[in-house]
């Protein structure tokens, strides 16, 4: 940095100091940023289906001395929150979890450090109440992810679960006992299916694929689970089955197919391919936004749709009488319904809006009785923070785009810095109500704005499709229009724009940067790409069913063409152009947006003497999730925002919270890409296979001697492909034993990818990084890590390892 940006930043953190402490200027006190993102007190309630039991998440650690992560509690339904004890004793925050249908287990889904290779595992919550019940897990294996397909309410014993364990691309479907994890095939996926759609009773009726032109195939199962297509929609539209009918015959089915724009609902019949209108948004305004259904009878018993905020059409009056007495009680809140017991007699209630996260309560329907039970920031002062208002505002082309505008509570909307927040996807959507990013910013001074840019979803296939084409381009000038408009309105300081976002609004901050230099004066990437041919040439393997997709609403990079137009829209070849101060954020194990792409756009920075700082956490994937890292990420940015736009600073800070933001804090001088080379150049450092490896089974006889003794061996070698992959397997038998070993190399280089090895009660799993080869060996129940680290490129040994040093 140089001495006057040094003494810059020293004046500004004076000034940021005293506007804390100055309640002249009519900004609400400065609140601790530990309210606004620390884990919530306690968050994430559920009923059990009998209505004996609430479970909720809260911190813990079975280490007194470390500060817990997020984890699973229950107790009585009648107790004291204090009364409550642990389930779990997770290092790292448990995403989501949910109870069995005859509430005799707790299922949760967990990966390892962000890699977003989640398992399922379940818990007996009956167990004594000093010690922790020991979870099971119900998947497993190195670099397999597991998704949960369907939990049948007709048979709370299994659930259905698809595995990429064969083909990393496409899950195959299994029935999985809760109780002991065994498995059993259900469906194949030699179809490349994406999802698959169960009936009431449990029975498997509807799946859909993506076809080599991106666009969605809609087939019904007939009785020997053969196919039958029954619907298609093309890449620019929109399609997909949800549940069925109350009387398990038709599938309520979301479509905008042909001239619709916006999506609506209908019900499918699988037999036919037949559909009928069940509903489309009575204002014409947006996509159709979800059904509400009872799931104990099916019905449906209303409607969502999303526009500025959420409306919904109730179809049962029961229900709306009770949603209506809600709303009478939590007046000014928006009200939505969680998890129930088993005969929807109670249920849990939520009441939120923008300027409160909320609280919960448990609401009995027979008795009309509302009981509160407990806030997840009960700190946070509500009555300091800001109003989020709907907004709109025109494009360079004259396309309205929808917004939220938060300004800082009480000083004038004048002149203000602005955070432009950009939301990821980016075919997703921003949505009114409480946003921690929103509030935190505007109570350290900043006026907020939230565009829904074109590509956002829920606004109809027009506008959706109004974004192909266009990263870098319109989708960004419908940002850069945001900042236009507030500073026409006087309401922004054109000087101090700032411009935030994670994963798609990190890229959309990269080239803010980028292609219009002069617009911001800072930008904040999380997890964002910076080289958009290589983001695509290295999505994870299961992404394979809306790849095309990709490349059809971005560029494909496998022409000349595409890959034109892929660097012409990547911030990285435009690093010469950037003069803002950069704060980048990255996931070390991230699988969507690798490493690289943070580590190329700081190399440039700092090559061309730009400033930038850098922040890699090495125990997360794709954003942050373990507190520690949260909190040390924003008081980074706090304070980078506060020396380039001139905002209020909270300079204190926990000392577990400044070891860590100086443990993921990288100098930039620091970071080398391998061995020097370009982006471009990475993917051939590597010799080249010049020949494929032969498809086939070859058997081999063979004999193992050891001194006196002879062993016979019948040795089979199988070479298979499908979708850019070699599976090499080899299998031994003789003598009483056998033995197997399996790995899974990439086409493109024959790159290791997995390893399977067994012999006897012996299993060996393994999966290849650059750099890094992880994995597990288990025997006689107990499983053993295993973690080798190496300076280079890996070949993998075993079955393949003759035939990839053949090939080369």
């Amino acid at each position: 940095m140089s001495q006057y940006l040094s003494l810059a930043f020293l004046v500004l953190s004076f000034m940021s100091s005293t506007t804390a402490q100055t309640p002249s200027l009519g900004l609400p006190p400065l609140i601790d940023r530990a309210i606004f993102f620390d884990d919530p007190e306690i968050s994430g309630a559920q009923l059990s289906p009998d209505g004996k039991w609430l479970t909720f998440m809260k911190p813990y650690s079975a280490d007194p001395a470390q500060e817990g992560e997020r984890n699973i509690w229950i107790k009585a339904i009648d107790e004291d929150f204090e009364a409550a004890r642990p389930l779990t004793a997770n290092n790292r925050p448990i995403p989501g979890y949910f109870w069995s249908h005859d509430a005799k287990y707790i299922m949760y889904v967990q990966d390892a450090g962000g890699d977003e290779n989640y398992h399922v595992y379940a818990i007996d919550p009956s167990g004594k109440t000093e010690q922790l019940p020991t979870p099971r897990a119900l998947t497993s294996g190195e670099n397999v992810r597991a998704q949960i397909t369907s939990v049948p309410r007709s048979n709370p014993k299994v659930m259905y679960v698809g595995l990429n364990d064969r083909d990393p691309q496409f899950h195959d479907l299994y029935e999985v006992s809760i109780a002991d994890g065994s498995k059993k095939l259900i469906y194949q996926n030699d179809e490349n299916l994406s999802s698959y759609t169960f009936d009431h009773t449990g029975k498997l009726r509807i799946a859909t694929k993506s076809n080599e032109a991106g666009g969605t195939e809609v087939y019904a199962f007939g009785a020997d689970q053969s196919l039958s297509k029954i619907y298609e929609c093309t890449v620019d539209e929109s399609c997909y089955p949800t549940e069925f009918d109350a009387k398990n015959e038709r599938v309520y089915f979301v479509s905008n197919h042909g001239d619709i724009d916006k999506t609506q609902l209908l019900l499918l019949d699988p037999n036919t391919g037949a559909t009928e209108l069940v509903e489309k948004d009575p204002e014409g305004e947006v996509d159709f936004g979800g059904a509400i259904t009872s799931d104990l009878t099916h019905e449906l018993l209303g409607t969502v749709y999303v526009g500025d905020k959420r409306r919904i059409y109730w179809r049962d009056k029961t229900w709306e009488a009770d949603y209506k007495f809600l709303e009478s009680k939590l007046p000014g809140s928006e009200v939505s319904t969680g998890s129930s017991t088993a005969d929807e007699r109670k249920m849990l209630v939520y009441a939120n809006s923008d300027t409160d996260p909320g609280a919960t309560y448990l609401f009995d329907r027979d008795s009309r009785e509302l009981t509160f039970l407990y806030r997840p920031r009960p700190e946070l002062p509500t009555e300091s923070l800001a109003n989020m208002t709907p907004v709109r505002y025109p494009s360079s082309d004259g396309l309205e785009i929808p917004a939220y505008l938060t300004l800082p509570k009480g000083i004038d909307a004048k002149r203000l810095p602005l955070v432009m927040l950009i939301h990821g996807g980016p075919w997703a959507r921003d949505n009114w109500g409480y946003d921690g990013f929103a509030q935190f910013l505007a109570n350290r001074g900043y006026a907020v704005l939230q565009p829904n840019f074109r590509s956002s979803t829920g606004f109809g296939k027009a506008f959706l499709n109004a974004g192909n084409g266009e990263w870098g381009k319109l989708m960004q000038d419908d940002i850069t229009a945001g900042v236009d408009y507030l500073v026409s309105q006087g309401i922004v300081d054109k000087r101090r724009v700032g411009i935030m976002g994670g994963s798609y609004g990190g890229y959309a901050t990269l080239a803010g940067v980028a292609f219009t230099p002069d617009v911001y004066a800072a930008g904040v990437s999380i997890v964002g790409p910076s080289n958009l041919i290589t983001l695509l040439e290295s999505i994870p393997a299961y992404w394979a069913s809306f790849k095309k997709q990709m490349f059809v609403r971005m560029a494909d990079p496998e022409t000349e063409e595409g890959r034109q137009w892929l660097a012409e829209r990547s911030p990285l070849n435009s690093a010469d152009k950037i003069t803002a101060p950069l704060l980048i954020a990255q996931g070390a194990n991230d699988p969507r947006v690798k490493q690289a792409e943070s580590d190329q756009i700081v190399v440039a920075m700092r090559d061309l003497s730009r400033p930038v700082e850098y922040l890699v956490a090495p125990d997360e994937g794709h954003g942050f999730r373990r507190p520690e890292n949260n909190m040390a990420m924003i008081a980074a940015i706090e304070k980078f925002f506060a020396a380039h736009l001139g905002g209020r600073y909270q300079p204190d800070m926990p000392d577990n919270i400044a070891k860590r933001l100086k443990e993921i804090t990288v100098d930039p001088a620091s970071v080398v890409l391998p061995k020097g080379l370009t982006a471009e150049e990475l993917k051939n450092d590597r010799p080249t296979p010049v020949h494929p490896l032969a498809v086939g089974t070859h058997k081999y006889a063979a004999t193992m001697k050891m001194g006196p003794q002879e062993m016979k061996m019948d040795i089979v070698e199988e070479v298979s492909e499908a979708s850019g992959f070699y599976t090499v397997k080899t299998t031994m038998e003789g003598s009483g034993m056998s033995a197997s070993d399996e790995v899974l190399l990439s086409k493109d280089g024959l790159v290791p990818q997995s390893r399977k090895s067994m012999q006897g009660p012996a299993e060996i799993n393994l999966g290849y990084e650059s750099g890094a080869v992880t994995g597990t060996l288990s025997m006689g129940g107990n499983n053993i890590p295993v973690q080798a680290d190496f300076d280079g490129e890996l070949f993998s040994d075993g079955p393949a390892e003759g035939l990839t040093f053949a090939a080369l």
